[in-house]
Parts: structure tokens; C-alpha cells; sequence
């Protein structure tokens, strides 16, 4: 049997390691085009390493040569400009391309819960949802109009042990080390979803070179639903702290900085809750087995394994003593 052909465009960020992890481990003849650029998520050695940038079309044809793929994704386009230039690169070059979108171009805040594909698109805040929009918008015209082999996947709050999925980063576990607070939007009580990039990486893979995936979309995420509140306490938990949450109305963090803010009102202060059925009906045994207090612990872990990852922001800790100080429960 012929191995299954595919290009990954990255291959080495938080969702797209995990899927070349994966990939390879089920057979895939995988090529990844970057820069090359140094990354402690290591590929797999079986991969085929083509290197080019892919915002300069001329070293990517030259990378590719004549190299036709069953399966192309493209973990870095952020605008319809980058999806323009796959569509010139890869037309008649593959047979599926694949756009990671993003799960924050759903209607916000949610008409209704839980989310499906059908539900609509539109993101009035932030401008990277709004681009998400408008590239998939252009994979569909494309679809519809020239048969271009379009499959639109949505990540929601996708993360690995490198990255910290609560707001502050590191630096709010080390407040929750240190015994002082930290900030949570609103009143801590919103739903939210957050996926391990192995478990993102167990619905995407199958989906390649699926011919029913062709002219869809889906979205791939966690069945587990947490608060905020919940997601303080389980990363406290994991750093052997306690998490003392101070809420703050989301409009005032967005009036002290308005790039948290933004993230705030544009996603995270609407309760995310999906429906991951679509994706079963192809991918029967999609199944997210890592809960999120596992993955708490990874994070902690791997942050404690090096001082140097434990990296602290001044100016957002200050921030957050600000807000703390005129929103703490009892104060003058």
C-alpha cells in the first residue's frame, strides 16, 4: 500500500508538532516546508525537511520542485493575502489542502451553545478572527467555483506543556507560588474548552486525504468543559499552590490593557462548548483521553525543568496588581 503523501506548511508550533508526531507514527510520508528556524519541539527524523519561506512563493517552488502531495496543511496563514498564494501554489498540486482556521470566527458572543459548524461566523472584536473569516470565505468561493480541494479545520483553546492556557502565562503560577493573587475574568463561572495538542493532533490526522473531508469543515476540540475558576485552581493544584482569584469585570481588564481585553470580549469571556459530533461521523473513534489536570501537570513540569522557561512579565504583573488592588473583595 502507498503511503499517503503530506505537506505540512509548519509543522513545528504547538497543534502542528503533535499532528507530525502522529502522522509519522501512522505511516505518513510527511514533508515539512519552514525556515528552519531552531524549536524544542523536535520533528520526527523521518521527515522530510524543505526548506523555504513560505511568504516568498519563489523559494517554496523551488523547495517543492515537482513534488505533488495527497494532502497539504497550512498551519501559518493568517490572512486571505497567504491563502491566495497557496491557492496559486497548490492548485492542480494536491489533492486536499488543508486551512487551520480558528474556533473564535463562531458567532460572539454564541447565539447558542453548543457550537456546530453550522453556527455562524462573525467575530465584531478581534481582527485575527475576523481574517480566519474572510480566508475561509475565499477556500469556499474557491471549492465551489473551481473544485478547489478545500477541507476548513477549527482549532478551539489548543495547548501543549510549553504554553500556559490561562491569561499571565507563567507568571500567574508564579503569583500563585509566591501566595499572592491572580485575576480571573467576570465571575469565573464561563464555560471554557481547552484541548491537548495530542488530542487536536487525533482528529486532524485522519482527516488527511479523507475524501469526505473535501468542500467541509470541522472543528476538533475537547469534550471537557471547565470555568475558569476551575482552570486557576487545577494549575495551582499542579504547582503545589493555591489559587486566591480575584474577579475582574472583563470591560475593565480591556480598559487597563486592551490587547487581554480584546481576547477577553473577542473569545474567552463567552462560554465555548462544542458539539464534536461532524467530526466523529468521519473519524468514528476521535476520542480526547487527556483531561486537562493532566496536562497541568506536564506544564508545570516541564516549566520547572529549566529556570529559564519560567519567565515572569513585569509590566503584566503590575497590571495585574492594579486590577487586583481595585477589585479585591473587602477593600476600602
Amino acid at each position: 500500500m502507498t503511503s499517503l503523501k503530506v505537506l505540512f506548511i509548519g509543522g513545528s508550533g504547538i497543534i502542528s508538532s503533535a499532528c507530525s508526531w502522529l502522522a509519522v507514527s501512522r505511516g505518513i510520508d510527511l514533508s515539512v516546508l519552514n525556515r528552519g528556524h531552531t524549536t524544542h519541539r523536535p520533528l520526527p527524523p523521518e521527515v522530510t525537511i524543505l526548506r523555504a519561506d513560505i511568504r516568498d512563493s519563489g523559494s517554496v517552488l523551488a523547495a517543492l520542485g515537482d513534488r505533488e502531495f495527497d494532502a497539504v496543511v497550512n498551519w501559518v496563514a493568517y490572512t486571505p493575502q497567504h491563502v491566495q498564494a497557496d491557492l496559486d501554489l497548490f492548485s492542480g498540486r494536491t489533492g486536499q489542502y488543508v486551512f487551520i482556521s480558528s474556533a473564535s470566527a463562531y458567532q460572539t458572543p454564541p447565539g447558542r451553545v453548543p457550537i456546530v459548524e453550522s453556527t455562524p461566523l462573525r467575530n465584531p472584536v478581534l481582527e485575527y478572527s475576523r481574517n480566519k473569516i474572510a480566508c475561509e470565505d475565499l477556500l469556499v468561493a474557491a471549492y465551489r467555483d473551481d473544485g478547489f480541494p478545500a477541507t476548513i479545520v477549527r482549532p478551539s483553546h489548543t495547548y501543549d506543556r510549553t504554553r500556559v492556557p490561562f491569561d499571565g502565562g507563567w507568571t500567574a503560577i508564579t503569583r500563585m507560588r509566591q501566595g499572592r493573587e491572580v485575576v480571573v475574568h467576570g465571575d469565573g463561572t464561563s464555560l471554557w474548552t481547552l484541548t491537548h495538542h495530542e488530542d487536536f493532533a487525533r482528529g486532524l490526522v485522519p482527516l488527511l486525504g479523507h475524501p469526505q473531508a473535501v468542500g467541509d469543515s470541522f472543528h476538533i476540540t475537547s469534550d471537557e468543559m471547565l470555568t475558569w475558576n476551575q482552570i486557576a485552581q487545577t494549575l495551582a493544584a499542579a504547582a503545589g499552590a493555591e489559587a486566591r482569584i480575584v474577579h475582574v469585570p472583563s470591560e475593565a481588564i480591556a480598559a487597563v490593557d486592551p490587547a487581554w481585553g480584546a481576547g477577553l470580549l473577542g473569545d474567552k469571556a463567552h462560554s465555548r462548548i462544542f458539539d464534536n459530533a461532524k467530526l466523529r461521523g468521519l473519524v468514528p473513534d476521535f476520542t480526547a483521553t487527556i483531561p486537562f489536570h493532566v496536562g497541568a501537570r506536564q506544564i508545570v513540569a516541564w516549566h520547572d525543568e529549566d529556570p529559564a522557561r519560567r519567565q515572569v512579565d513585569p509590566r503584566l504583573d503590575a497590571v495585574m496588581d492594579r486590577l487586583i488592588a481595585a477589585y479585591r473583595p473587602g477593600r476600602a
